[in-house]
């Protein structure tokens, strides 16, 4: 059944801060950035995955292949049903705590663990193969970041998908425009973006990446798309609802003080 999106959005994006103040960990801005993405996917009626079919063959898939912003996972999976709430708010990050500050595949509702860039992807057309060879029909989503474009192992991947017409796959970019380092266009500029995709034989769906209709839209189309893989171009904004982190590489590495957290739960509230 449906979710509020913004509501659940919203306290995603709260517990998600939450973790990173208790673990004092690093990539609240990446984390942010995708909170909208996730909340459609496992809010909505849309993708088939529920605590419910966790285990069941014909579930779809979803990696979250940059693996380091796995608070906003972790969040959305307590946030559904996969895990508890207050376990993970009061053990991310701790030691034997399987709440690992990277995606971890010891965590209910996580496919692989992840946080290596470059590798979800390929995993991905791997089980996307597996579903069109056995003729199963499950879908496989897995969302990078754009700066994570930058490993070969990605482009290696997407020729692949465009030549074997994956049509099970579809890989989500949150394009929030800055890596670790710098904006995305003076590391290694990746654009025209699109264009690239669609010279592989890619189906290119560009949308605003916090519109929950646009979101809706785009998986939708992903779901009747039958001869191409298809890749979810989101433009997002890095530090999302937090009007001191939005746009800011600084929440990259940083997690919110005392002071900072209370300020940015009463905006989200």
């Amino acid at each position: 059944m449906r979710q509020n999106y913004t509501e659940l959005s919203k306290k995603i994006r709260i517990l998600t801060l939450e973790l990173a103040h208790h673990a004092k960990t690093s990539h609240t801005g990446g984390a942010l950035s995708m909170v909208d993405i996730l909340t459609v996917i496992y809010g909505g009626d849309i993708i088939n995955i529920s605590p419910q079919n966790i285990n069941m063959l014909q579930r779809d898939r979803f990696i979250l292949s940059k693996g380091h912003c796995c608070a906003a996972l972790y969040s959305t999976l307590a946030l559904t049903g996969f895990i508890n709430p207050e376990e993970l708010r009061n053990t991310y990050g701790d030691n034997g705590s399987v709440y690992y500050t990277h995606c971890s595949h010891k965590v209910p509702g996580v496919e692989i663990s992840t946080g290596s860039l470059g590798h979800g992807l390929p995993v991905a057309i791997g089980q996307a193969v597996a579903s069109k060879t056995t003729n199963t029909g499950f879908d496989v989503l897995c969302l990078t970041g754009d700066g994570e474009l930058d490993e070969g192992s990605n482009w290696e991947a997407i020729l692949f998908a465009g030549h074997h017409k994956l049509a099970h796959l579809c890989l989500i970019v949150d394009s929030n425009k800055i890596q670790s380092m710098g904006d995305v266009k003076d590391i290694l500029d990746i654009e025209p973006l699109a264009d690239k995709f669609r010279d592989f034989h890619w189906n290119v769906l560009e949308i605003d990446g916090h519109n929950f209709d646009a979101i809706e839209n785009a998986l939708k189309a992903f779901k009747t798309e039958n001869n191409k893989p298809t890749v979810i171009i989101a433009n997002t904004i890095k530090g999302k609802g937090v009007s001191f982190m939005e746009g800011q590489l600084k929440w990259h590495y940083r997690n919110p003080n005392d002071e900072e957290l209370k300020i940015a739960k009463e905006e989200l509230q």
